[in-house]
C-alpha cells in the first residue's frame, strides 16, 4: 500500500504532540485557553456578521420603503394576523381579504399535519427498508456458509455483490456501492439520510400574507415560493417579506411568473402546493397536479359558488366536467364536483388523488388531497365517481356508480357499472328524474386526519386568529359519516308532506331505531347524512304524518302521492342514545354567526369602489373610499412638476 509522505509523518506527529502535552500539564493549560479564545473570537466574528446581515436587510426595507412610499406614508396601514405583518395600500392595489382568515388558519393547521405525517412515514419506510436489508444480507450469509461456489472469490468481492442485491430491492432508482464501502458503511449511510423540509409553492401570493403565515409559524417548513402574474402584487409581495424580518426573507421568495408556466417547468418539485384564486381554479389543476410530488399535498380553493351550485350548470359542465343540481345539498355537492376535477386531471399523468380534508365555508370550498403516482391504483377511479339523480318532486336522490369490479382469485376486472339505478319516474312520487354529475362518491375526508388536525388545533389555540371558527368546523367534519355522500334536509322532506317537523332528535332516534347510520354534517345545520334508502326515510316520515295529521292536499301533488302508500316499515320514535352527537352532548358550538358584517367576498384587486358595492364592503368603507376620491385632485389639474412630467 502507497502512501505519500505528509499523510505518513500525520500518525507519529499526532502521537509527538498527545505526549508532550499529557507530560506537560501546563502546556496543556495553554492550548484550552488558547481554544477557548479562538472559539469566544468565532462566535463574535459570527454575532458581527449576523448584526451586519440584518442591518443591511433593514436598510435595504427602507430604502424601498422610501422610495415606493414617497408619495404619502398615510396611503399604508400595517394588517396583522398571526404572527405575519403586511403593508397594505389603500387604493386596493393588491388583493386582501379579511375574511380569508378562517382559510389561511385552516391551512396552516393542516399544513403542520401533513409535515409531522410525512417525518412519520418517512421513518416507518426507512425502518421497512432496514429490515428488508437485514433478511436479504442474512439468506446471504446463509446461502454463503451452505452452497459451495463453482469458483472461488474474494470475502471482498461476495460483500460488494451481495450489497448490490440489497440496494436493488431496497431503492431501484439508486446504483450500487463502490467496491470501498462495506456493507455497514452502506446500512449507515442509508439509516442516516435525512428528510429534507418540504417545499411550498403558493401559486398566486397577492399580498404574499399566505407565505409569510406559513414560514413564520409553521415549524420544520423549507422554502416557500410565492407567484405572481402582477407586478404591483410582486413588488407588494417582497416588500412584505422584507417587513417581516430575517426568517421571512430567508425562507420566502417571490417571482414575477404565470404560475402555469412555472408549475408546469417545475414537475414534482413541491410537496405542497396551494392555489387560492379569486375565482375558479379550473385553469390551474393540470399544471399544479404535475408540480406536486408523490405524496405531496395539493391545497385548492374554488369561490365561484353560484356555478358550483347549479347556477349556471353549462358553466360549470366546461370548467369542471361536472353537471350540479340545485339541492339542498348543492354545497357538498360543490365539493365532490372539484374533486373528480383534480381526480381526472391527475389521471392524466398516471396519478391519483387522495383527499384528507374538504370543506365548505363562508362563501367558498376548499380541499385538502395528496398525491400519488400508481398506473394501478389509477385504475380505481371510476369506482370513486357517480352520477346523481334527483327527482324533481320530492327531492329523493340517488347515485349511480360510473365503474365497477369483479374479482376472480388474484385477478381483478374493471367494468362499467350497472344501470339505471332509477326507473323513468320516481318510485315515491311519479315524478321525473334530473342527472347530474359525475362527482366524487368516495370519502371525502380521513378521519384520522381530522382528528389530528383537530388535537394540534386545540393544543395551539393561542396562535390561530379563528380558533373559535375553524375548531367549530373540524369538531362537526369529525362527527359526520365520511362514507356517505350528500345530504337530506329534515326541512324539505317536511315541505314536500306539508306537514309539522320532527325535532332532528326524534329523527334521528327513528333512522337510528330502524337500523341504520346517521350524522350531521359541517355544510349546513339543518343536514342530515344517512345510509338509510329513501325508501326507509319516506316510511318513517310517513309514520310521523299518521300520529301529527296534515290537512287534505290535491291528489296530484308528490306528498299526496307518498302520503297515499302505506309505510312498510313501522317507526319507532323512542329516544336512542346515539341521537345525540358527542359534541351536541357536551353543547359544543357547531355553527357560529359571521364575527362582523360584511364578512364575505370582496373586490377584486384594482377595481375602483363605488356606491353598487355597499352590500360587499358596507356604507362606511363606501364613504371612505369615496371621501378619499373627492379629495384627491384629478391629474390633469394638478400643477405641472418634474414628477408628473416624468411619470
Amino acid at each position: 500500500m502507497l502512501i505519500s509522505e505528509p499523510r505518513a509523518l500525520k500518525l507519529p506527529l499526532k502521537l509527538v504532540t498527545a505526549s508532550r502535552i499529557a507530560t506537560n500539564p501546563l502546556s496543556l493549560l495553554i492550548s484550552l485557553s488558547s481554544f477557548c479564545t479562538k472559539t469566544l473570537e468565532q462566535a463574535k466574528e459570527e454575532e458581527k456578521k449576523k448584526r451586519k446581515k440584518e442591518e443591511e436587510t433593514l436598510n435595504l426595507f427602507l430604502h424601498d420603503i422610501r422610495r415606493t412610499m414617497s408619495t404619502d406614508l398615510n396611503d399604508y396601514k400595517i394588517i396583522k394576523e398571526g404572527e405575519a405583518e403586511i403593508l397594505m395600500h389603500a387604493k386596493n392595489e393588491v388583493f386582501y381579504n379579511k375574511t380569508q382568515v378562517n382559510n389561511r388558519d385552516i391551512s396552516i393547521a393542516v399544513l403542520r399535519t401533513f409535515i409531522s405525517k410525512r417525518k412519520q412515514e418517512h421513518e416507518a419506510f426507512l425502518s421497512k427498508r432496514t429490515k428488508g436489508a437485514q433478511k436479504v444480507s442474512e439468506n446471504d450469509a446463509s446461502e454463503m456458509v451452505v452452497e459451495e461456489l463453482p469458483h472461488k472469490t474474494t470475502p471482498e468481492d461476495h460483500k460488494s455483490n451481495g450489497e448490490c442485491e440489497v440496494e436493488e430491492e431496497i431503492s431501484p432508482e439508486e446504483p450500487c456501492s463502490t467496491m470501498e464501502e462495506g456493507p455497514m458503511d452502506l446500512k449507515e449511510r442509508k439509516g442516516k439520510r435525512e428528510l429534507m423540509p418540504p417545499r411550498v409553492l403558493e401559486a398566486l401570493s397577492a399580498s404574499g400574507l399566505r407565505a409569510l403565515r406559513y414560514a413564520r409559524e409553521v415549524e420544520g417548513i423549507g422554502q416557500v415560493v410565492a407567484l405572481d402574474n402582477d407586478k404591483v402584487s410582486v413588488e407588494a409581495c417582497r416588500r412584505n417579506i422584507k417587513f417581516n424580518g430575517s426568517v421571512a426573507v430567508s425562507k420566502v421568495e417571490s417571482h414575477l411568473a404565470d404560475a402555469r408556466v412555472y408549475m408546469l417547468t417545475h414537475p414534482k418539485e413541491f410537496d405542497v402546493v396551494d392555489l387560492d384564486p379569486y375565482g375558479s381554479p379550473s385553469v390551474f389543476l393540470d399544471s399544479a397536479v404535475q408540480s406536486v410530488a408523490d405524496g405531496g399535498m395539493l391545497m385548492c380553493t374554488a369561490t365561484d359558488m353560484a356555478v358550483l351550485c347549479g347556477g349556471n350548470g353549462e358553466v360549470c359542465y366546461s370548467k369542471y366536467g361536472s353537471y350540479p343540481l340545485r339541492g339542498k345539498y348543492c354545497h357538498e355537492m360543490a365539493l365532490r364536483i372539484v374533486l373528480a376535477c383534480i381526480e381526472s386531471h391527475a389521471n392524466r399523468y398516471k396519478r391519483y388523488i387522495v383527499p384528507v380534508l374538504s370543506v365548505q365555508m363562508d362563501f367558498y370550498v376548499r380541499v385538502f388531497v395528496r398525491i400519488y403516482t400508481s398506473a394501478s391504483s389509477m385504475k380505481n377511479t371510476p369506482l370513486k365517481l357517480s352520477y346523481v339523480y334527483q327527482c324533481t318532486g320530492c327531492d329523493s336522490f340517488h347515485l349511480q356508480p360510473i365503474g365497477r369490479t369483479i374479482s376472480k382469485n388474484t385477478s381483478v376486472r374493471y367494468l362499467p357499472g350497472y344501470g339505471p339505478i332509477v326507473p323513468q319516474e320516481c318510485s315515491d312520487c311519479g315524478k321525473k328524474f334530473n342527472m347530474g354529475g359525475p362527482i366524487w362518491s368516495a370519502p371525502i375526508h380521513d378521519q384520522e386526519w381530522v382528528a389530528s388536525i383537530l388535537s394540534d388545533v386545540k393544543s395551539m389555540k393561542e396562535r390561530y386568529p379563528a380558533y373559535d371558527r375553524i375548531s367549530a368546523v373540524l369538531t362537526t367534519i369529525s362527527e359526520e359519516l365520511s362514507d356517505v355522500p350528500l345530504f337530506l334536509s329534515l326541512h324539505n322532506l317536511c315541505a314536500t308532506l306539508k306537514c309539522t317537523s320532527p325535532s332532528a332528535i326524534i329523527f334521528r332516534s327513528a333512522v337510528i331505531n330502524a337500523g341504520y347510520r346517521i350524522s350531521g354534517t359541517h355544510v349546513n345545520p339543518l343536514g342530515l347524512k344517512s345510509d338509510a334508502p329513501m325508501d326507509v326515510i319516506w316510511d318513517i316520515m310517513r309514520c310521523w304524518v299518521k300520529q301529527h295529521p296534515v290537512k287534505a292536499q290535491p291528489a296530484d301533488q308528490p306528498g299526496s302521492i307518498i302520503l297515499a302508500k302505506e309505510p312498510v316499515l313501522q317507526a319507532n320514535f323512542a329516544r336512542a342514545v346515539a341521537s345525540l352527537s358527542k359534541a351536541q352532548a357536551k353543547k359544543v358550538a357547531r355553527f357560529l354567526p359571521n364575527p362582523e358584517r360584511h364578512w364575505g367576498p370582496k373586490l377584486r384587486a384594482g377595481r375602483q369602489i363605488t356606491s353598487k358595492h355597499v352590500s360587499l364592503l358596507g356604507p362606511a368603507a363606501i364613504n371612505g373610499a369615496l371621501n378619499q376620491e373627492d379629495n384627491e385632485e384629478p391629474i390633469s389639474k394638478r400643477p405641472k412638476t418634474e414628477d408628473n412630467i416624468t411619470s
